[in-house]
């Protein structure tokens, strides 16, 4: 995937949590939980698009 599309949808993803945080009111805590579900799906694609996930699959313990 080339890394313009991975900028594209990093700042994409940036730009809508922004606009959910400033112009949708809501709880503290409820922005604190979306912020932190948001963050966490995208490092979890980014491992993927790179590859990290797809290694640690063959780790046996």
């Amino acid at each position: 995937m080339p890394i313009l599309t991975i900028l594209i949808v990093i700042i994409g993803v940036g730009v809508i949590l922004w606009l959910i945080n400033s112009f949708i009111p809501m709880h503290r805590t409820v922005k604190s939980i979306l912020n932190a579900v948001v963050i966490i799906i995208l490092v979890i694609w980014l491992l993927k698009v790179f590859g990290v996930l797809d290694t640690l699959q063959n780790v046996q313990i």
